[in-house]
């Protein structure tokens, strides 16, 4: 059998080599983009259990953890390891998107789209990282905090649509609703946009500061900004309300329907959790929970929208092996 060059084989990169010798199943390239998802709710609620137990200051500098050791030393006790530990899940999660990334590029056909989610993906990550690492030697501001939630909260909405679209086609997208219903979703994701914010400020004001030490906090009045907080979430429930509502109105297909059902039952859960927490002084349980939640309000407010429009799946013949070979990243 007649080979390639060596000069055009030497010119493949890693993800080009790979994908010319592995074609992973649909199933394959969908469960590592789940993961990619969970891994990066996960990293937020380990973060904020990293700031709930005091522990934001367990390694004192950054990358390193103490000025002399790269790990956490006995001497710094269990806010060191809590600490330690949240750093060393972002290799995790990185090992996560990594897996996106190499599915979507080995998947016949090459699923470019795909690939460029799981390239933003890693972005991110390694954005949030140097963020986080401002945040240590800036002695948690709070508003490198809060920049570092809201970039978490970005690294889960390529997630979650990356997650969609590996059970998409690559085609245009096509709507499933009305136009107006679908400005609805538009509004509803702006004003969930607004509540998280809100929530940065409620956190950055109020207790929970991330360690024992004096810690620098947002100057707002912490009760006022939890109320506006709450009269954004209000606000979010009613725009789900209508949108179930009107979604049965248009005669919506029912997975779309049932994803506005599931965003009503998140939204009440995490209602219940916010305002048992605001009576009961915050306790760090609760906070836990809440933070959980705000997770899955926005990928359940991502979900329906993305439910209104729908990409089929084109029928596409998987390349030859010689032409996979010289596809390069």
């Amino acid at each position: 059998m007649h080979k390639g060059p060596r000069t055009i084989r030497a010119v493949l990169t890693p993800l080009a080599y790979i994908a010319s010798r592995w074609t992973p199943s649909p199933r394959t390239v969908r469960r590592a983009a789940a993961t990619a998802l969970l891994m990066s709710v996960v990293i937020v609620v380990t973060g904020g259990a990293v700031r709930l137990t005091g522990s934001g200051l367990g390694c004192d500098t950054w990358p390193k953890c103490t000025d002399d050791s790269l790990v956490a030393t006995g001497e710094q006790g269990i806010h060191g390891a809590i600490e330690f530990g949240n750093r060393m899940l972002t290799y995790v999660l990185s090992a996560a998107v990594g897996w996106v990334i190499i599915a979507a590029r080995s998947a016949k056909p090459w699923r470019h789209s795909l690939t460029r989610l799981g390239w933003i993906q890693f972005v991110i990550v390694m954005g949030n990282a140097v963020l986080g690492g401002i945040t240590v030697m800036t002695g948690l501001n709070p508003y490198s905090v809060a920049g570092h939630f809201l970039l978490a909260t970005s690294l889960i909405t390529v997630a979650t649509v990356t997650w969609q679209r590996t059970r998409e086609g690559d085609t245009a997208p096509r709507p499933r609703v009305p136009g107006p219903v679908r400005k609805l979703s538009w509004a509803m994701i702006a004003t969930t946009l607004v509540l998280i914010a809100a929530g940065t400020v409620v956190t950055g004001s109020g207790p929970h500061a991330g360690d024992k030490a004096e810690i620098k906090r947002m100057p707002f009045d912490w009760s006022t900004t939890a109320h506006v907080h709450a009269v954004a979430a209000w606000l979010v429930c009613a725009l789900a309300v209508a949108m179930w509502l009107v979604l049965r109105v248009v005669d919506a297909p029912t997975d779309t329907r049932a994803r506005a059902r599931d965003l009503l039952i998140v939204l009440l859960a995490q209602g219940g959790i916010g305002y048992v927490q605001f009576f009961t002084k915050l306790p760090e349980a609760l906070v836990a929970a809440h933070m959980l939640g705000s997770c899955l309000v926005w990928i359940a407010v991502l979900r329906l929208a993305l439910a209104l429009r729908e990409r089929p799946a084109a029928q596409a013949e998987i390349p030859a092996q010689g032409d996979a070979q010289l596809s390069a990243v």
